[in-house]
């Protein structure tokens, strides 16, 4: 009968340990699977992970080839609804009280609110997406969702809208007067 003192590991599953520096008898020589000298044999000696003694590495030898998305990737905060519970009722629930609060930090395109937990009073809530389930919890509590503008968000120089203008003025010009260039060459002929 198997019992717990009697429970024993599979046969070969278990190896002899590898016992090092302990001469030539230990059954690894007296180098101990190093070799002889060298910046490896010695203690603590490590090269990193593609180095090749100052020979220009394969990997910056292989032209570099397709296009990556990851530069592109956008990353959102993620709150579920059982974070926000510490907050008061009828609080106003925006990324700025979110990073005091310590619950989003780092730098993100947006906050989106999941469904996870269940939301036990009100609150308005700021944020750039949220999940179905989490706005029906949200609704049923009695809260609101505000969808955030990014676009709204960013400050408009008037100086910088005068500048576009005038530079597409500009444009307006060069060409109306190229095309009038072009019809008296022709008349000419």
């Amino acid at each position: 009968m198997m019992r717990l003192h009697n429970l024993r590991p599979r046969p070969g599953a278990r190896h002899r340990v590898k016992r090092l520096g302990c001469g030539e008898s230990s059954g690894h020589g007296k180098t101990s699977g190093k070799g002889h000298k060298g910046q490896k044999a010695r203690s603590g000696g490590s090269l990193r992970l593609g180095f090749e003694g100052g020979q220009m590495p394969l990997i910056r030898r292989l032209p570099k080839r397709g296009f990556n998305n990851a530069a592109f990737h956008r990353v959102y905060a993620v709150v579920n609804l059982s974070d926000l519970n510490d907050f008061k009722a009828g609080t106003v629930v925006n990324e700025q009280l979110l990073r005091e609060s310590k619950l989003v930090r780092g730098d993100f395109v947006g906050i989106k609110i999941l469904g996870d937990g269940e939301l036990k009073h009100a609150l308005e809530i700021e944020a750039d997406k949220v999940s179905e389930s989490a706005k029906a919890k949200i609704e049923k509590a009695g809260g609101t969702i505000t969808m955030r503008d990014r676009d709204a968000e960013k400050p408009v120089d008037a100086e910088s809208v005068e500048q576009t203008a005038k530079a597409e003025e500009g444009k307006l010009k060069k060409k109306s007067s190229s095309t009038s260039k072009a019809k008296k060459k022709t008349s000419r002929k």
